[in-house]
C-alpha cells in the first residue's frame, strides 16, 4: 500500500545572520500571501500558501566558521516552491531584484527539467538558495513528459538545465 502526499507541509532554515534574513524571508512570505504566525530576534515562521516556513538563527557555537551557505555541502542545495502561472515566476523575480536586493543566481528561464518548466533560482543574504517555477499542465506525467503515457521513464543523470538520458 501507498500514501500519496499533499505537499510539504513547512521547511525549517537555519541562518547565521538573522538581523538581515529574518527581514527578506518575512518580505518574502508576505509577497507569497503567507501571514507572519512567529516574530521575535532570532526567529520567524510564516504560513499560507498551503505551506510554512520557519526560520531561526544558528546558536553561535552552532555558526560556521565561513558564515556563507555552501549548497555543495551536506544538507540542503535549494528547495522549491511552485508558482501556479508562468506570469507568477516574472512578477517574483521583479519582486526580488526591486525590493529585497536579491542575489539572483539565474533570472526567469526555461530549462529541460519538465516540459515547459520555467523558474527563478535566487539567494538569501545567507546564500541559501531558493527556486520558484512553475511546470504547465501534468509535467513528467503529462503528455510529453519522461512518466507520461509515452514517456521515456526515469533519467540516468541531471545537469544544471536537463535531465540525462
Amino acid at each position: 500500500m501507498t500514501v500519496s502526499l499533499n505537499g510539504i507541509a513547512h521547511i525549517q532554515l537555519t541562518v547565521n545572520d538573522p538581523a538581515r534574513c529574518l527581514p527578506f524571508w518575512e518580505a518574502l512570505c508576505g509577497f507569497f500571501e503567507m501571514k507572519t504566525l512567529i516574530r521575535g530576534e532570532e526567529i520567524l515562521y510564516c504560513i499560507g500558501s498551503r505551506t510554512g516556513l520557519l526560520v531561526r538563527s544558528a546558536t553561535e557555537e552552532d555558526k560556521a566558521d565561513d558564515l556563507r551557505f555552501n549548497q555543495w555541502r551536506a544538507g540542503l542545495h535549494h528547495f522549491c516552491f511552485r508558482a501556479r502561472a508562468r506570469d507568477d515566476v516574472d512578477r517574483i523575480h521583479a519582486f526580488l531584484v526591486d525590493e529585497l536586493d536579491a542575489h539572483i543566481v539565474h533570472a526567469p528561464q526555461e530549462d529541460g527539467f519538465a516540459p515547459g518548466y520555467y523558474s527563478v533560482l535566487f539567494e538569501d543574504p545567507d546564500g541559501i538558495r531558493v527556486e520558484v517555477n512553475h511546470v504547465p499542465g501534468h509535467g513528467h506525467f503529462g503528455d510529453g513528459g519522461r512518466l507520461g503515457p509515452e514517456g521515456t521513464g526515469p533519467a540516468e543523470t541531471i545537469t544544471e538545465t536537463d535531465l540525462g538520458s
